[in-house]
């Protein structure tokens, strides 16, 4: 019996074709003139709560930005793309995404996302998440797809919950951020479970 085969990853580099368009949303690569809105939240403490970062000052958003502005294509195992999540109607930059493409040979990414918390309670971030696992798994060809989250980050938990992602582990005390001990969690999908889900999603004829 013929050994199963993963399908062939697509050639390196590769670059998304930009903007990729939801709904609602614009998501194309981070600018340097992106500072303003980026800092916006990037400095506000509520923001940086559960986050490996921050708050930010000037000069560390500065900094931030200039990364994240390098990063719109992938070249090797353990690049990044990160990613401007602007609202198409409006043009505001309302947060950012990061893809990360973590191996090629087993066909691995993560994302994670950034928000105002202006623009709370929209969607938005779920629909820019949406698009992130499209990518890897339509674009890129991933076998799966994680993403690890403060114990104590039930927001985010629901919005991986939301987009299908199953609660795979639960490592206890594994990290210490703001001066204390936390947990850390992690969500996963599968390309067949995506698939799965694209097809109950499909209206029904």
């Amino acid at each position: 019996m013929p050994t199963p085969s993963a399908p062939p990853a697509p050639p390196l580099p590769f670059t998304p074709d930009y903007p990729l368009r939801t709904e609602r949303l614009d998501l194309r690569p981070v600018r340097h003139d992106d500072f303003a809105a980026i800092h916006a939240y990037q400095r506000l403490p509520e923001v940086c709560r559960y986050l490996y970062w921050g708050p930010l000052d000037e000069a560390g958003s500065r900094a931030s930005v200039a990364a994240k502005a390098a990063r719109s294509t992938l070249r090797e195992s353990g690049d990044v793309l990160q990613i401007a999540v602007v609202l198409r109607e409006t043009g505001t930059l309302v947060g950012d995404l990061t893809f990360v493409y973590t191996s090629r040979e087993h066909r691995q990414g993560g994302i994670g996302y950034v928000f105002h918390p202006d623009h709370a309670g929209r969607g938005y971030a779920t629909e820019a998440s949406r698009a992130l696992l499209k990518l890897g798994f339509e674009d890129l060809r991933l076998h799966r797809i994680q993403a690890e989250l403060d114990g104590r980050n039930t927001a985010s938990a629901k919005l991986l919950e939301r987009l299908g992602m199953r609660r795979e582990g639960h490592l206890r005390e594994n990290e210490f951020l703001d001066g204390e001990w936390s947990d850390e969690v992690v969500y996963a999908m599968l390309a067949r479970e995506w698939r799965a889900l694209q097809d109950r999603r499909q209206p029904r004829p």
